[in-house]
């Protein structure tokens, strides 16, 4: 795509690094199909497409409008474009530039302003989170009343985590703890924790890391999540030149965060070198688990009075964006779950959006709904007795529709322990 730079731009890195993308794209529309927001809607301008075009225009000089801005904040971010796109596009940073180009030229609502102010000042910091989670389980529990029902079915079912092993082996790796995941899924982190010591490997969390930073990036606060993204930085990289092999991440969301801490802050001189680094070493747990020898886990399966197929009964996975498309890991979990004699059901139109994605779901509640809704048809139509996923958006955004358990993978694997 021929793409000029407006003179007013030239210096800009977001604009050159936008124009480099846009002239990848030769508009052949693959990315229509494949897209949940122009599925639902209809209009090119909520295609990866239009939304390409919007960003061009912007490049090329002119003045982006609520409409622009509107258009933009409708996608997903679920980059199944990327994975569709025979150009290799790479349609999630040009998003992000995009976004962040429209957002200094064009004012927000007051309420909505208002409404981002408080996510961001709430959601990415765990010790924020953690009592907001256990009021609202106090009150679903001893007062479930006085909650209106979307809230009550929001609020996630109180977890016992369970043992955390204590360091016992030569091999060791660290884990994201997160924001929102320590408040809302404990029993996650605890479960990979178990799973890989089972493997001869130590899962250590480094208390002071936090929130990957995604939730102020992706709301076009990029500066303040670079600052997050030190912070991390700075807590694991003490244990990354003691040895660690790798950052763990249990929620795929973070992990395409983690993996891309080196693009974005590769302007930072102090920083560059080592975000890199810690992007390389960033793995979803999934790419860990499926280098192992399972043959413990395959061994404890056929060990068990029935067959797991039967215990466990029939499971849907749901792949989640952040997994298939942004870190390019499809079937793979998949795969694992499969070999260790786990029943997996097929699942219709696999690879398309649940509907979470971060915070869309709060500030697109309408879209949300209708592709939550779709997903979990799909998931539930061969009436599994669990649904698994691999990230904690996707979990609680479908346990909110649903009366069958929605657990993270990794939790199937420690129940075999």
């Amino acid at each position: 795509m021929q793409t000029s730079i407006a003179p007013e731009l030239a210096n800009d890195a977001r604009v050159i690094d936008a124009e480099k993308t846009l002239r990848k794209c030769v508009h052949c529309g693959f990315c229509l199909a494949t897209c949940p927001t122009y599925n639902l809607l209809g209009d090119e301008l909520d295609s990866p497409r239009g939304r390409i075009y919007l960003i061009k225009q912007i490049v090329e000089g002119a003045t982006p409008t609520s409409e622009t801005m509107t258009h933009l904040d409708r996608c997903l971010t679920c980059r199944n474009c990327e994975t569709t796109c025979p150009s290799g596009v790479e349609y999630g940073h040009l998003l992000d530039n995009g976004r962040s180009l429209v957002e200094e030229q064009v004012s927000r609502p007051l309420h909505t302003r208002l409404l981002r102010k408080t996510i961001l000042s709430v959601l990415p910091f765990k010790a924020r989170v953690t009592p907001l989670v256990k009021l609202g389980q106090t009150v679903t529990s001893f007062v479930p009343w006085l909650l209106p029902a979307k809230l009550k079915a929001s609020v996630p079912a109180k977890q016992t985590p369970g043992e955390w092993p204590s360091p016992q082996h030569h091999r060791h790796m660290l884990v994201l703890d997160g924001c929102v995941q320590p408040a809302m899924a404990p029993a996650t982190n605890a479960a990979a924790a178990r799973v890989l010591n089972a493997l001869g490997i130590d899962l250590i969390n480094i208390e002071k890391s936090g929130c990957c930073g995604a939730v102020h990036f992706h709301l076009n606060e990029q500066n303040n999540a670079k600052d997050f993204m030190r912070r991390n930085i700075d807590a694991w990289w003490p244990h990354i030149e003691n040895g660690a092999e790798a950052i763990i991440t249990t929620a795929s969301g973070c992990g395409v965060m983690v993996k891309d801490y080196g693009h974005v802050l590769a302007d930072d001189e102090q920083y560059k070198e080592k975000a890199a680094r810690a992007s390389a070493l960033c793995k979803d747990v999934v790419e860990v688990i499926e280098e192992q020898d399972l043959s413990l886990f395959e061994s404890l399966a056929k060990k068990r009075s029935l067959p797991v197929s039967e215990e466990f009964g029939p499971i849907a996975f749901h792949p989640p964006c952040t997994l298939q498309h942004g870190q390019k890991l499809p079937d793979v979990t998949e795969k694992v779950l499969r070999g260790i004699g786990f029943n997996l059901v097929p699942v219709q139109d696999a690879h398309l959006c649940c509907g979470s994605a971060g915070t869309y779901s709060i500030f697109q509640p309408e879209l949300s709904q209708q592709l939550k809704q779709n997903k979990l048809t799909g998931l539930t139509t061969n009436a599994p007795k669990t649904i698994a996923t691999a990230n904690i958006g996707c979990q609680l955004h479908l346990q909110s529709g649903t009366q069958t358990p929605v657990v993270h993978w990794i939790e199937l694997l420690d129940r075999l322990l």
